[in-house]
Parts: structure tokens; sequence; C-alpha cells
């Protein structure tokens, strides 16, 4: 067969083609200078232009002549990037994925939002995209930074894709919009029925994949692994996610060495003030103002907990403070522009009197803290915290699972207006239109299940509304999983364990939502737990 009709018909490539001294020799060039590394019968024609800084090529996948492939791209198996296709930037495929000839998947972006500066000079910005499993992306269609779309799509010839397409939907036109689904529900299946065999799905999945996850994640003698931003920092957290995934599928002893890591975790704990600073971090001081030190008291106090284990002593920084004193600290946070931030120094607080409860017969300022959120809740909204301009009701709605989770879902009492909150919560979902692109993290649709879940348990307002919400979790993250990788926080992003443990708990809280937690192996038992609290008299 002729070198030219392989630039152009590569599927006809035979193992001698894949064999052959010049291609092999072409391959490990580009192990060199491309940070390239290629799976058994990988197959790049003479022609292809690839210029990555890191290219990951799986089993039997193809690139054809006259492609250009450059930047961050990883690609599973029995992929076939077609003559003149273009991928740049950051791009994930997964297995069996097909991309014509002349389209272009480009996963970074120009900014442009300075008037004064010329566009070329501005930064380039990178959401990165991920394609999953077995889709089909037709001649000249366009994927845009940021997109994700889910296994089984079909992307029409043409398309120009700006947001999030469905797994198993067809999608067309400019910009490119769902016409139908490859996959009709049968009228004869309800929400419910589609939603078992979703989580059945997942759930053998995830049973059979999370040890490999937590493999994957290790790196020397500790876990590494990237947070909500994406970047991969050292902390201490990543090692209480580890234990968290282990325990919610009950195998934590399997996994950890239980007495040595009980006494790293201890060992974070200072004792002067009971709180956590990282050991990867310099503190900020005061340190109760320092986030990391205030999120540990529950990364770390619930990792030992999951352990069998806790804390060596109580959290005296706020057991030690006066009535006044702690209602100077509550009425001092940015309620007005961080309602979020704030919320979370309140989850601190009222999991530090949990532990100082629980473990050392204390925390009595419990009783100061509930008084003052009763006090200050919006009657109207149901949350703290005002909403802003940029943002909306996202800073009081985040804000408000932080601390009632802290709080109202830890000591077991009753919200003050759920009906109100459940009216903000989904007016909130609605405005951000259920979310999408990098808006679809962890974090905001954990912060909206959880507290639509919390209310539920004292009223029925809405309910179908907030069931409709988890059955539409349940059907994406059913299908959003990377084998032996686990979930990615956001869209966009490398799997981590943050991402894993947290979309778990959101999976979970969604069926428990709609009466389905039951088909799942796993049930969260850290941060994220909603099991029956403990009530402390």
């Amino acid at each position: 067969m002729s070198k030219d009709r392989l630039n152009f018909l590569t599927w006809e490539r035979k193992a001698a083609d894949i064999n052959a001294p010049e291609h092999q020799a072409r391959l490990k060039a580009l192990e060199a200078h491309a940070g390239a590394s290629f799976g058994p019968g990988t197959y790049i024609a003479e022609h292809a232009a690839i210029h990555t800084q890191r290219l990951i090529m799986g089993a039997q996948s193809w690139i054809a002549g006259h492609a250009l492939v450059r930047g961050d791209v990883e690609m599973g198996d029995d992929v076939s990037i077609n003559a003149y296709a273009c991928l740049s930037g950051k791009v994930r495929l997964g297995h069996g994925v097909r991309i014509a000839s002349h389209v272009s998947i480009v996963g970074f972006n120009h900014g442009f939002e300075d008037l004064q500066t010329p566009i070329y000079r501005q930064p380039l910005t990178t959401l990165g995209i991920h394609i999953d499993d077995d889709v089909w992306i037709g001649a000249n269609a366009v994927v845009l930074d940021g997109v994700t779309i889910g296994k089984g799509a079909i992307i029409a010839a043409g398309a120009v894709v700006a947001k999030d397409v469905p797994a198993y939907a067809i999608a067309a036109g400019v910009p490119a919009r769902v016409v139908r689904m490859r996959q009709q529900a049968s009228p004869l299946q309800s929400p419910e029925t589609r939603a078992e065999i979703a989580l059945r799905k997942l759930d053998a999945i995830a049973l059979a994949d999370w040890r490999a996850v937590l493999s994957h994640h290790r790196h020397a003698d500790d876990y590494q692994s990237a947070d909500a931003s994406g970047a991969v920092r050292r902390s201490i957290r990543h090692l209480c996610d580890a234990i968290e995934i282990a325990a919610a599928f009950g195998g934590e002893r399997d996994v950890f060495d239980v007495e040595p890591t009980i006494q790293r975790l201890q060992a974070v704990q200072e004792q002067t003030t009971g709180l956590f600073p990282d050991p990867y971090h310099q503190p900020q001081h005061p340190l109760r103002d320092d986030p990391l030190a205030l999120y540990n008291v529950l990364a770390v106090g619930y990792a030992l907990e999951c352990l069998g284990a806790k804390p060596l002593y109580p959290v005296t920084l706020v057991e030690d403070l006066t009535a006044p004193a702690l209602i100077e600290w509550l009425e001092s946070l940015p309620w007005r522009t961080r309602a979020w931030h704030s919320g979370a120094t309140v989850d601190a607080i009222a999991t530090a009197l949990y532990f100082n409860a629980r473990y050392f017969n204390s925390g009595s300022n419990r009783h100061v803290l509930f008084g003052w959120l009763a006090l200050n809740a919006n009657r109207v909204t149901g949350l703290w915290g005002s909403p802003t301009e940029a943002e909306g009701f996202l800073q009081p709605v985040n804000g408000f699972y932080r601390l009632s989770r802290g709080s109202y879902a830890q000591f077991g009492l009753p919200l003050p207006y759920p009906e109100r909150t459940i009216d903000s919560v989904l007016g909130h979902y609605r405005a951000y239109k259920g979310f999408s692109g990098v808006q679809f993290n962890a974090c905001n649709l954990l912060d909206t299940i959880h507290p639509l879940l919390l209310c539920l348990k004292q009223t029925d307002h809405r309910r179908e509304e907030a069931r409709a919400i988890a059955f539409s979790l349940i059907e994406t993250l059913s299908n959003g999983w990377t084998r032996q990788h686990g979930y990615a926080f956001a869209t966009g992003q490398d799997t981590s364990l943050q991402g894993t443990e947290m979309w778990l708990s959101v999976l979970w809280l969604a069926a428990e939502l709609v009466g389905l937690s039951h088909h799942l192996s796993f049930t969260p038992k850290g941060v994220h737990r909603f099991s029956t609290p403990i009530i402390i008299g």
C-alpha cells in the first residue's frame, strides 16, 4: 500500500505498516520531542502534524495525515482522527471516539475583555474539552473550550458546540442544540426505573474501580491530587479524601495501615487552639482566619472518625470564647459579600463544637451559636447572607450548605424556614440554568442537592421539582465516571480524589432524595455524610 494512501485512508493500515521501521522511528521521535506515549497498535500517518507538550494515545488509535494535534491531548483506545482535523489545547477523548475530517476541537480561548489591549496580546485561558466514550463528531464540526460531550453522543456535520452535550444525544446546528436522543426513554419506564438502572450501572463500575482510583492518585508514600481549582498542591486533604472514599465502600481497614494513619492525622492538630493547620502550608494569622486550618477541622476530624478514632484535643479556640466574643466573631464575617466563606466558618465552628461535645463533654457554646443563627436567618430567603450583583444567590446558597451541614444537620435540629430555603435554592438553580460548562462542578451541585434533601425532611414543599433535579443528576453522573480514575471536580479538569469523593456524595444524596440510595454500595461517611446525627443534649 502506498504511503500517500495511508495519509488519507489510515483505517487501512496493517500490522506491517504499524511495525515498519520508519513508523516506529516516527513514534520514537515523538516520544522524545512531543511528550508522547503510545499504546499497542497505534499509528500516526507520515504527514500528521504533532506538536504537543503531552500526547497519550491508547491501543489501536490512529491519526491521519494532515491532521494537526497540539497542546495536551489524551485519547483512549480505538480513537480515529481523520485527515485535516485539528485538536488544540487541553483535550481528553474517551475510547472509540471518531473525529471526522476538518473537525476543530479547540481546548483554549483568547482573552478579549480588555478593550485597550489588542486581542493577540491578551492571555489565553484553558478550561479543556472532555469527550466521552463512543462519540462521533461529523465533518467540519467545531467544539469550543469548556465543553463536555457525553458518552455515545453524535455531533452533526458543521455543528458548533459551545455547551455540554448529554450522553446519547444527537446535536446539530450553530450553535449546536440537541435535536433528539439516540436512546429514547420508554414510555413504560418511570423516572424511578430509569434512575435505578443508571444507579446500578454506576454502582457496579465504582465498586470495581474505587481501589484503583486510590492507587491512581497515590504517588510515592502519599496521596497527591488536584484541588477544586484543578491545580495539584500538597495537602492533608488528599489523604482525608482517600480515607473517606474507602470508608464509603467499607474498605478503609483493607487499604490503610490504620494506627500509623491515625497518628499522622492526630499530629496535625495544634494543642493550644485545637485547630488543624495544614502541614504543607504556612497558616495565615490569626489562625482562626486560615481557611485550611478551619476546613481541616472537618477533613481531619471526620477522617479520624472513619478510622474509629477522634481528635486528641478539644477545639479550645471555639470552646474558650465567651458568648459575646463568639457573637462578635459571627457578626464580623462578610455576610454581605462572601456568604459562602461566612457559612464555611460557621461550619468549622459548629463541627468543633460537635467534636467537643461528643468526645470532651464540653461544647456549651453551641447554644450561643444556634441562638445567633435563629435570630439572623432571613425570613424571606431562608438563607444567611446576601446575594451579590456578580453572582446572584451563589454565595448565600453555597454558604447555606456549609452552614447548615455543620450546624442543623449535624445536631439534628430543624431549619428555621425550610420552605423559603427551597424556593431560594430552586430559583438559584434555574437562574444558573441547572449549571453547565465550568459551572457544572461538585460544589455547585452538592450545594443544591444537600439543602433540598435537608429541607424536605421537614416539608413536602415543591418536592417534585427537587426530585426532577435529583433524577437529572443521577442520569448525568452515571455517565461521568472515568474508569479507574473516578470523577473530575469540574468540567475540563482531570480526575481527582476530591472530585471523586464529592460527586459520589452528590450521587448518593440525589438517590436518597428519590428513595433509591439502597441501590448503591457506598454511603458518604465523612464531610458529606447524611446519616442520622447523634443528638447531644
